[in-house]
């Protein structure tokens, strides 16, 4: 395959992922990960896609308990990856990417952009298709979550040379 075919696949995998999550479809988004992929978010590392599985279950109210619309329902979240820098060797890769969180948590409704982050992801080509097998969510805005001052695709350049 090509770089260009590759990227292309693993650009894809990440939007399935977010229409995945924002849409709450855990079957969809654990579909995104291999057998023992594991998840590092804000509320902790789970391992495996099934438990990943059983966390996806969990988004909808434990996210609607931290975001909230002018009424105070839990908000309509839509997730958005900015820049993305990803390297591809073989059958592995690694991503490093911007992420932010549109909600409707503004006045009357309005659009808010309440949360952004980092995704660092490893990721491998099983059966000709791309999945994670490791991504781990740095989420700016949270006490011990955020992604450090170091420029976070040097980190995964070194990863993808050793």
């Amino acid at each position: 395959m090509s770089y260009a075919a590759d990227r292309a696949e693993i650009e894809d995998l990440m939007a399935r992922y977010l229409f995945a999550m924002d849409y709450h479809d855990p079957d969809a988004y654990a579909e995104c990960f291999t057998e023992d992929g594991e998840l590092d978010w804000a509320m902790g590392v789970v391992e495996g896609r099934e438990a990943i599985r059983a966390e996806a279950l969990s988004f909808k109210e434990r996210i609607g308990e931290i975001f909230k619309d002018s009424s105070g329902a839990p908000a309509k979240l839509r997730h958005v990856v900015a820049q993305k820098a990803i390297r591809v060797e073989g059958d592995r890769a690694w991503n490093t990417g911007l992420w932010f969180e549109m909600t409707n948590g503004g006045a009357d409704g309005a659009i808010a952009l309440p949360s952004f982050g980092v995704y660092e992801d490893e990721l491998v080509r099983v059966d000709g298709r791309w999945l994670f097998t490791r991504r781990k969510i740095y989420n700016e805005f949270l006490p011990g979550r955020a992604s450090g001052t170091a420029n976070p695709v040097s980190a995964m350049d070194r990863a993808g040379a050793g």
